[in-house]
C-alpha cells in the first residue's frame, strides 16, 4: 500500500520538529499533539502544503480563545490564487483538467486548468469594470455547474464576497438570504434540469431581480435558453469573453471569501462569513490529509451550491485535483448514478451523503459488478448518521478494498469536527476520530465530558474555519448566542454524540431543530413561510426526525381551521406551496392533521420535544408539560408516537 498524504506529513513533521509519532504513524499521537500545540500544527500545515512556508509558530494563533481566535495576523494571500496556482508551478499540466462537467442531457465536458485560469482572469477583469471592488457582494444563483465555479473564483481573486443558492430555491427563500447581504452582481441561470424535467426560472429571476435593489448588474447564465438573454443583463459570454492572466488581490488572512447560510430555523438564515485564509489552510489539512487527496486525482461530491460541500468539493483544487461537477439529480437515470459518474469519470474519490448510500442499499444494487470503479480509492459519506448497515452494503456490493469514511461537520465550520483517516480501521456504524486539530468532545449537561454515553458535541480550542462574524450581527451577540450558551467559550455544535471507549464517535442527529434531509440542513422557518399562505391551515409543525435504521422522517402536522378536512386537494395545495416558495427539499413525507399544536409559553413551536418523541424518548424526559401552553395537546403526539414507534 502507497504512503498516505498523512503519513507523509507526519515524517515531515516529525524531522522538522525532533518528534516521533511511531512507524507507521499513530494517528492518535499526531491527533494529541495537533490540539496542544494548534500553533505549531497549523504553522506545518502552512509551510507543508505551501500555503504560508516560514511563519513563526509565535505569528501563527496570537490569540487563542473563542470567539475571536487570531489567526496568522501578518500573512497575506488569495484562496483563488491558491487554488489555481498548480498548473502555474507545473505540478499539474496546464492541459489536464481542473474541471469535468457532468449533466443529465449530455455527455462530460473538460475544462483544462488553462482555460479555468483563463476565464477566472476575464470574469475578476468583467467584474472590476462593473466597479466590483474588495468587500462588495458577489450573488449566484446556479447549478453546480462550471460557471459557478469560474464566477467564485474570479470573484475572490477581485477580493470580493461571495454568496450562492441552488435554483430549486423559490423567490422568498433566495430573498431570504441575498436581501441582507445586498450584492451588486447577480450571476444567475434561466433554468435547470432534475430528474430527467427541465424547471425554467426566469420569472424567478425577474423577481429577485425587482427585489434586490443593490444589484447593478446581472450576468445571465444560459442553461434552457441559450438564445436568449433578459434585458438589460450581461451575457455570461462576454462575461468571459476576453480570457487573460488573473490579477490576484493580496488579503489579509481574516478578509470574507463567502457568505453561507444557517438553516433559518429561527427566523432568517444567518449569514456565515468565512475567511479566505482559513477556508485555504483547513482543506489543506481536510481534503489532503484526512481525504489523501493530491495532485492529478478526480474528486466528486453530489452536492449543490446552496450546500457547503459545494465550497468543499470546489477546494479539492486547492490540492492540484480535478473537480467533478454534476448538474442533476442524484439516482437519475437510475439508482446507481453516482457510480455511473465514478465510471464514467474515473473517479479517484466518490463523496455522497448517508442517505444516497443507503437508498442504494433498499434498492440492492450492486454497483461494484455493474460499473468498472477500479480508479475509486475512497468513498466520503456526510449529511447524516451513515448506520452499520450502509457499512456493510459498501464492502460487499461496491467494493471489498475501498475506503469508506464518514464524517460530520457543519456549514458553520467549512469542514469537519470528527472524520476518517487511513492510518485508522474502519468500524460499522461509527465515526473514527476528531479531526486532526479538532478538540471535539461529548459533554453532559453540567459541561463534563462523557464517553460512552450521549453528550452534546463540543469543540473547547478555536478552529481557523470558525466564522469571522455573522453578516449583520455588528457586537457579535447572535453569533455568542448560536455557538457559546450555556458555555461561554466553548463551541456547542448542535449534535448528539457517543465517543466509545475505542475512541471512536457515535453522531445520533442534531440537539436542536434543525432538518437535515440527504445532507442538506433547512430551516423550518421556510415551510412555515409557506404553510401561511394556505388559507385552511391555522398553524403547524414540522419535525425531522433519525431514525434507528439509518432512515429520516419529516412529517409537517397541520391544525386546520374549524369545519376543513385534509383532503387530497388540500394535501397537494399544502405540498406545492412550499415546494414553489421554499424548494423540493423541503417537501414533507407526510402532512398530518392535528387538534392544535403546542408551544411554549413564549409562542415557540416544541420542534425539538416533540422530535425527541418520535425518537422514543420517553415523555416525562422528552419534555416539560408545564412549560406548554397547551398541556392536552401534546397528548396527542404522545399517543402517536407509541403508535408508530421509533424506526
Amino acid at each position: 500500500m502507497r504512503a498516505t498524504r498523512l503519513a507523509e506529513f507526519a515524517g515531515w513533521v516529525a524531522g522538522r520538529r525532533g518528534l516521533d509519532f511511531g512507524d507507521p504513524p499513530d494517528y492518535d499521537a499526531i491527533w494529541r499533539w495537533s490540539v496542544e500545540h494548534l500553533d505549531q500544527f497549523w504553522a506545518d500545515v502552512a509551510a507543508w502544503s505551501g500555503v504560508l512556508p516560514g511563519v513563526p509558530d509565535d505569528r501563527v494563533l496570537t490569540r487563542r480563545e473563542m470567539p475571536g481566535a487570531e489567526w496568522f495576523p501578518d500573512a497575506t494571500l488569495n484562496y483563488a490564487e491558491q487554488a489555481l496556482r498548480h498548473a502555474a508551478d507545473g505540478t499539474v499540466p496546464a492541459d489536464s483538467p481542473a474541471l469535468v462537467a457532468v449533466a443529465e442531457d449530455a455527455e462530460p465536458t473538460e475544462v483544462s486548468w488553462a482555460t479555468l485560469r483563463a476565464q477566472v482572469g476575464a470574469f475578476a477583469a468583467t467584474l472590476r469594470r462593473l466597479g466590483v471592488r474588495r468587500g462588495d457582494r458577489v450573488a449566484g444563483y446556479l447549478p453546480n455547474v462550471p460557471e459557478a465555479v469560474v464566477a467564485f473564483l474570479g470573484t475572490a481573486a477581485v477580493g470580493a464576497v461571495w454568496s450562492s443558492c441552488a435554483p430549486d430555491f423559490g423567490t422568498r427563500a433566495v430573498l431570504d438570504r441575498f436581501a441582507q447581504i445586498e450584492p451588486t452582481v447577480l450571476v444567475a441561470v434561466d433554468g435547470y434540469r432534475w430528474g430527467g424535467r427541465e424547471y425554467d426560472r426566469r420569472d424567478v429571476v425577474a423577481e429577485l431581480r425587482a427585489a434586490l435593489t443593490s444589484v447593478r448588474t446581472t450576468i445571465a447564465v444560459p442553461r434552457l435558453h441559450p438564445d436568449e438573454v433578459p434585458d438589460g443583463a450581461l451575457p455570461w459570454g462576454e462575461a468571459v469573453a476576453d480570457e487573460q492572466e488573473p490579477q490576484f488581490e493580496q488579503l489579509p488572512f481574516d478578509s470574507p471569501l463567502w457568505i453561507v447560510y444557517s438553516s433559518g430555523t429561527t427566523g432568517l438564515p444567518k449569514g456565515i462569513v468565512h475567511g479566505h485564509g482559513g477556508i485555504t489552510v483547513e482543506q489543506h489539512k481536510q481534503l489532503a490529509l484526512h481525504g489523501d487527496v493530491r495532485p492529478g486525482d478526480r474528486f466528486y461530491w453530489y452536492a449543490s451550491t446552496a450546500w457547503i460541500m459545494w465550497n468543499i468539493a470546489t477546494s479539492a483544487l486547492l490540492c492540484g485535483a480535478t473537480v467533478v461537477v454534476h448538474d442533476g439529480a442524484p439516482t437519475y437515470p437510475s439508482v446507481d448514478a453516482q457510480f455511473a459518474i465514478a465510471a464514467q469519470t474515473r473517479l479517484t474519490y466518490l463523496g455522497t451523503s448517508a442517505g444516497y448510500l443507503t437508498t442504494c442499499e433498499k434498492a440492492a444494487a450492486r454497483p461494484g459488478e455493474t460499473h468498472d470503479l477500479s480508479a475509486l480509492r475512497s468513498i466520503g459519506s456526510t449529511g447524516s448518521p451513515l448506520p452499520a448497515s450502509a457499512f456493510e452494503w459498501v464492502y460487499d456490493a461496491v467494493e471489498a478494498d475501498v475506503f469508506l469514511g464518514s464524517l460530520s461537520g457543519g456549514t458553520d465550520v467549512a469542514t469537519g469536527f470528527i472524520g476518517s483517516s487511513l492510518l485508522l480501521p474502519v468500524t460499522a456504524g461509527e465515526l473514527q476520530r476528531p479531526m486532526l486539530a479538532v478538540a471535539a468532545a461529548a459533554w453532559d449537561e453540567q459541561g463534563r465530558p462523557v464517553v460512552g454515553e450521549l453528550g452534546e458535541l463540543v469543540v473547547t480550542e478555536p478552529m481557523p474555519t470558525m466564522p469571522l462574524y455573522f453578516w449583520n450581527d455588528p457586537d457579535g451577540a447572535r453569533y455568542r448566542e448560536t455557538y457559546f450558551e450555556p458555555w461561554p467559550g466553548v463551541w456547542r455544535h448542535g449534535d448528539w454524540m457517543e465517543v466509545t471507549e475505542r475512541g471512536t464517535c457515535i453522531i445520533t442527529g442534531r440537539s436542536d431543530s434543525t432538518l437535515n434531509r440527504g445532507g442538506v440542513r433547512m430551516g423550518t422557518a421556510d415551510i412555515y413561510a409557506a404553510v401561511e399562505s394556505v388559507p385552511e391551515v391555522l398553524d403547524c409543525v414540522v419535525l425531522g426526525v433519525e431514525q434507528r435504521d439509518g432512515g429520516y422522517w419529516m412529517p409537517l402536522f397541520v391544525q386546520l381551521a374549524p369545519g376543513e378536512e385534509l383532503t387530497d386537494e388540500l394535501q397537494a395545495r399544502i405540498r406545492e406551496a412550499i415546494r414553489r416558495q421554499a424548494s423540493p427539499r423541503h417537501v414533507p413525507d407526510e402532512v398530518l392533521a392535528v387538534p392544535a399544536v403546542p408551544h411554549t409559553r413564549t409562542g415557540k413551536r416544541l420542534e425539538v420535544p416533540l422530535k425527541r418523541l418520535f425518537q422514543g424518548v420517553d415523555p416525562a424526559r422528552a419534555l416539560n408539560v408545564g412549560a406548554v401552553d397547551d398541556p392536552a395537546a401534546v397528548e396527542h403526539y404522545v399517543a402517536l408516537a407509541r403508535e408508530r414507534g421509533p424506526r
